[in-house]
């Protein structure tokens, strides 16, 4: 019995030595044909050649528009404010309604300032005939010549101090600085007034101006006479301005170039109401345009993928005006140059792809 446990044990012992035998002469092989099928497969992902979409730069015409936001503004707008403080007597205009240049809208009371009138007045006339009879007794040589520049000083104050009060007086007489419409009145006759107190607010709407900001970069393009296409809220309707003025600085704080513009008189339109503006920049021609899909952003800039003998090439480039679909790239490719479109994610430098579609 110990005889047939020995001999088992030997025939297995002798069947693992041969396993082993066997497994260090065949592993070699095995790993050195599994390493080959790999290898292939990875050749074989390499030379894979990726169908993509592609787009020929070509040299095109760039309409430049550039979107913001302003205000409408009245041609000429006031706040009419008394000079003076005191009590209203009269109001002479109706709320809402066109006035003329000039017109006297609102009477403050002035009885004082007509009593000191009348009484500067006759002292004006006294002063006046004491300076005749003294010129005729100089011219005769009857009184010093000293004497008759007193009472010549003497009629000049008096006229100076007609003319303070007549100035006075024009103070409290609010009238119309331009023609236009005035709006609603704040006051009523009896009201005490001050120079802070706003009566009502007087427009000229003869034409209306549009006040809007662009961003610094183009401060260079935008030129006095550009047009520019606005619309209100609520109102579908575009309306046409051209630009009559610009700030000749940047804002510091906003880095924003103000401009305003200037429209005929429309009717629906409303001083400060918020207008939405398309301003036409100069349009320029040459531009290099790609679709906004082959720009692929990197910490220091952009960058495309090139098309060459059908490999990918990446190309850093520097973008200028993007449009809806499209970017204008200013350096980095050449007319000519084939810019690749899809599969973005999938191509890496060196990678064969073949042009399935041009846009």
């Amino acid at each position: 019995m110990a005889n047939k446990m020995k001999n088992k044990i030997k025939g297995l012992l002798i069947a693992a030595v041969i396993l082993v035998v066997l497994l260090i002469i065949l592993l070699p092989k095995l790993i050195s044909s599994g390493d080959a099928a790999g290898g292939n497969v990875t050749a074989s992902r390499m030379n894979a050649v990726i169908p993509v979409k592609a787009h020929i730069v070509e040299p095109e015409r760039l309409s430049n528009t550039v979107i913001s936001t302003g205000s409408i503004m009245a041609n000429e707008e006031v706040e009419l404010r008394s000079e003076s403080s005191g009590k209203i007597i009269s109001i002479n205009f109706r709320e809402g309604s066109f006035v003329n240049k000039g017109d006297l809208l609102v009477k403050i009371n002035d009885a004082d300032l007509q009593a000191q009138l009348r009484r500067t007045e006759s002292k004006v006339k006294v002063a006046e005939e004491k300076e005749f009879r003294q010129r005729t007794l100089l011219e005769r040589n009857l009184i010093s010549q000293e004497e008759y520049d007193n009472t010549f000083n003497e009629f000049n104050a008096s006229k100076a101090d007609y003319d303070l009060i007549k100035a006075q007086i024009d103070k409290t007489e609010i009238r119309a600085p331009f023609s236009g419409i005035v709006g609603l009145r704040s006051v009523s006759e009896g009201s005490f007034v001050n120079t802070n107190t706003i009566i009502a607010r007087l427009q000229n709407l003869s034409s209306l101006k549009i006040d809007f900001s662009i961003p610094e970069r183009y401060s260079s393009m935008v030129n006095v006479g550009d047009e520019l296409d606005f619309r209100v809220s609520g109102n579908n309707e575009y309306y046409t301005a051209k630009v009559y003025a610009i700030e000749p600085r940047i804002d510091p704080s906003t880095r924003t170039l103000q401009i305003r513009a200037m429209c005929g008189p429309k009717k629906d339109l409303i001083p400060g109401a918020f207008a939405n503006v398309q301003l036409r920049l100069k349009e320029t021609t040459g531009a290099m345009l790609v679709p906004s899909v082959a720009i692929v952003p990197e910490l220091k800039g952009q960058r495309v993928y090139l098309y060459k003998d059908g490999t990918v090439v990446p190309q850093n480039v520097e973008i200028g005006i993007r449009e809806e679909s499209r970017v204008q790239i200013l350096s980095g490719i050449n007319v000519g140059d084939t810019v690749i479109t899809s599969g973005i994610l999938q191509i890496r430098p060196g990678v064969k792809v073949s042009i399935s579609e041009l846009n």
